[in-house]
Formats: structure tokens, sequence, C-alpha cells
């Protein structure tokens, strides 16, 4: 086993899941945890959001490193590794945050990988003295210590779980199966059995509401549900006013097929715009449109008699809305997680929360849900409120679908990458000059953000043909009223998040 000490790292759960995909056993445990003994063939110390030589930033004991089991650090955890063992860390010249190109040495820990590598860097301080004993295995182009060792302990600045460092699957593939020499003993093919079964025993004969969003997560989550209490469940859709052009017809087509007549669909458009209005901050829309969802199902509940809510929660949601142990920042509150009410008279069933997305899509094809919503593009549930930088009203709305409505139809005339994780129009209320029938106009803009992903806690802006952007501009300026600017983020994901909101 394996044992991921989290600092408050938003990809501690990313390395246990790496960890998993080799088929070795992998426990989370927080860093004021005691550390578990039995069946340890090695440790890894995530990064965090927090400075190892301020005051009450999280720290372990420095007996664990004489445990003569193999130890990772990994970017806080390697700071936290050299200033234990008489390292130096403080703030270098110039912080890293993105994908750099570093030289990595040969070691145990690079085989496969050695030479000029792109990694991912997230970090303001930096090991500036390497502790007694260790020898450096890497630099970048400002920062001169990115990895160390000495015997059994091993440490790197960057971060090997994400896919933007291009070997970091190989890199703790040789830690976990190379030098810790670590059991393979798990079974994925079980997950979904397993699953089934712990509903059954937590739901016994009650009754469950299952709210539907039109993507991928709800309907695997309800799916799953379903298999293990059959008509006893009753699936909602919320439409909130709030959705793409067509996307309410479209997903009750599409989940009536699959669901029947246990799908329920419930027209709030007024009482979400209506308590949106004014609201600007996106933490506030969020926690707004989170409690009239839960207000709207258990009002249902009520109907149906139930006493659980079945939701698509998925870890990089409850990763982004920091509910862990209180070292983790909140990037942004989840509708569904740090969206909900304090208060819920409804027991929460998330069968998906400990999965990513793209496991999440390999779920829902071993139940048999139709592809065209395993392959829908991701949506938010908050919808296109949080598209909207600032208030949400209705012609704001109008307009926001009218220019996605606009993007997606040219998009599908052109081959994209495979990896395409979303394309998105997002509507910026900032007047800026513009020039129309030789008069001037002061109109506001749409910005176009596009990802390539494969887990979503990062991502990478995608390199979209210039002709598509072009005709995206030309019909978004021509066809969208009040709109003179188009503009396209090439942002990846960190430092910016998915969404601008």
């Amino acid at each position: 086993m394996i044992v991921v000490v989290d600092f408050g790292s938003q990809t501690c759960h990313l390395i246990a899941r790496r960890i998993r995909e080799m088929g070795v056993e992998s426990r989370i445990i927080n860093w004021k945890e005691r550390l578990p003994l039995e069946n340890l063939e090695g440790i890894i110390l995530s990064g965090s959001p927090a400075f190892v030589d301020k005051a009450g930033a999280p720290s372990i004991d420095k007996k664990i490193f004489e445990l003569k089991v193999p130890v990772l650090g990994i970017c806080y955890g390697m700071q936290l590794m050299a200033k234990l063992l008489g390292g130096k860390v403080g703030e270098g010249r110039v912080k890293e945050y993105g994908q750099v190109e570093a030289v990595l040495k040969p070691s145990a820990l690079f085989r496969g990988a050695v030479g000029k590598q792109k990694v991912l860097m997230s970090h303001g301080d930096q090991v500036l003295k390497l502790p007694p004993g260790f020898v450096n295995l890497g630099r970048s182009k400002n920062v001169s210590n990115i990895a160390m060792s000495r015997g059994t302990l091993w440490a790197v600045q960057f971060h090997p779980e994400t896919t933007h460092t291009e070997n970091g699957k190989k890199i703790l593939k040789n830690f976990v199966l190379g030098i810790c020499q670590a059991k393979k003993t798990l079974n994925q093919s079980q997950w979904l059995k397993h699953q089934v079964q712990l509903i059954k025993a937590e739901t016994g004969k009650e009754r469950v509401i299952g709210g539907l969003s039109g993507g991928v997560d709800s309907a695997a989550a309800a799916a799953i549900v379903y298999k293990a209490v059959g008509d006893r469940l009753r699936c909602v859709y919320v439409d909130t006013g709030l959705m793409r052009l067509g996307e309410t017809e479209q997903v009750e087509q599409d989940f009536k097929k699959f669901f029947g007549k246990s799908l329920v669909v419930i027209k709030a458009e007024d009482k979400f715009l209506q308590a949106l209005k004014g609201k600007i901050d996106p933490e506030e829309k969020r926690k707004i449109i989170g409690k009239l969802f839960i207000d709207i199902f258990e009002a249902e509940a009520r109907k149906w008699g139930a006493k659980y809510l079945v939701q698509g929660t998925i870890y990089p949601d409850v990763i982004e809305s920091a509910k862990g142990d209180g070292i983790a920042q909140t990037i942004k509150s989840h509708h569904n997680v740090g969206g909900l009410p304090e208060k819920m008279k409804l027991k929460l069933i998330e069968p998906l929360r400990d999965l990513y997305k793209d496991e999440v899509k390999k779920i829902a094809k071993q139940i048999g849900l139709p592809e065209k919503i395993i392959n829908r593009q991701p949506f938010p549930g908050p919808g296109l409120a949080i598209r909207i930088r600032g208030e949400v009203t209705r012609e704001r709305l109008e307009r926001l679908r009218q220019a996605e409505a606009i993007l997606q139809a040219e998009a599908k005339k052109f081959t994209l990458p495979k990896d395409l994780w979303v394309n998105q129009a997002i509507y910026v209320p900032l007047l800026t000059t513009g020039v129309k029938g030789d008069e001037r106009v002061f109109e506001e803009m749409i910005a176009i953000r596009s990802l390539t992903s494969t887990d979503v806690m990062t991502a990478d802006w995608t390199r979209l043909p210039y002709e598509l952007l072009a005709r995206v501009s030309s019909r978004i300026v021509n066809e969208v009223k009040g709109i003179n600017r188009v503009v396209y983020d090439i942002t990846t994901k960190p430092p910016a998040t998915m969404e601008w909101e």
C-alpha cells in the first residue's frame, strides 16, 4: 500500500488515482493523522497552498524519513522534506506556474524520462539549498533544484500526477512499482458491483430522488442508483432558464429513452432569475443556485416520499469547493458541494464522489448510457449564470445563447482534437469601442474558451483553427445584438480555471 499524505493539495486525490490505475492500493491520510504502518510500501507527500516557513503550516514528524520506506515529496512535499532535514527553503527569483521545460538527470526515479522534459509547476517558494547528503536531480530555467534524492528519499518540485508533465505517469510508476516494489492487488471491475451493493444496503426500501443536469455525471450517478433501487427512483431535471439553446428539449428527449416515466421536468426560470437579480459575486450566485436546487428537490421529494437525493458530484467538484481539512483553498463553490445549504432534509447519495470525469465516462459506458449523453460537452450545474460575468439578465442570457449556438454550429464543420473537453462562450459586460455602419459604438464582448483535458484537474487551451475562430468572430459580431468584440482565452488550467466564475 502507498500512503499519500495530504497537506491540502488540489491534486492530492489525483496522485492516489494514478496509483490506483497501476493496480496498487493507495490511501490518502490527512497530515494530522497517524501514519498506518501495516502493509506500508511507500509514502508520498503532497503539494499544498501553504508555505513551509509560515507559522501554522502543515508538517509531519521527521521520523517518517527514518522508516526505511521510500518517500516521494511533491512540490510542497519536497520543500517540507528539505526543511525538516536541514536544507533551506525560500522565495526564489521567479515563481513558476504552468508548463515549463526542465532538465532531469539519470536516476531510478527518472528512468525513461531523462533530459529535457515538459513539467507542470505551481509554486512560489523553492528549495534554495539541499539538505546534507542529498544530490540534485534536475533544474529548470529559473530554479536550480527541482528534484533531489538521498537513499530512499526522493522529491520533485513539479507535479508528475498531472497530464501536463509529459512523462509524469512514468515517473510515478518508477517510484511505486520500481523503487517501492509495491504489489498489484486491485481489481477495478468490481467497483460498480460494490457501489450497487452499498446503495442497496443504505437505502433499504426507501424512495430516492435523483437530480439530473443533462450531463454524464448526474446521469451515471442516477443510473447506478437505478440498478440498486429500480422504480423507487424518480429523476428530476430542473429547467432553470440558464440553459443553452435547445438544451432542455434535447435532455428531455435523450433521458426519457433511458429513464422513462421516472423523469420529471420542472420549469423554474422565473424563480432562478428573480433570485439572481442584482447579484454579481460568483460565489453568491453559485450558492443561490445551489439552495434553489435543493428547495426544488426537497419539494419533489415530499411529493414522492423520498428520503435520499442522488447527485453526480465528482472529485474535482469536491477539491475546488475545498471540502476537506481546512488547509485546501476554495477555488469556487460547486452548486452540488460548496453551494449546498448547511441544513438539508434529504440524505445524499454520491456514488461518483471519488472519481474523475474520464473514469465516470468509462462507468457510464459499462452501465449502458447512450453515447449522446456520455459524449455531451460538460456543462456546469449553475448553467450560463457562471458564464456571464456579473449580473444575470434575460437579455444577456439571450445574447450568450446565440453566441454559444454559433460557436457549436461552426465547430461541427471542423476536425477538432480527440481530447477536446469543452468549447464555450463567455459573456463579458465590458464596453469597448467599435465601428458599425461607419458609426462609433460602445458594446460588450464575448470570450471564447476551448480546452483539452483528460481528468479536468489540468487543461490546455485548444489550438483551434484560425478559420474557425474567424468564422465564429464574424458571425457573433454581425448576428448578436450588442456585441462588437470577440476574444480568445489562451490560458491553461492552472493557473486559470475552466470556467471564468
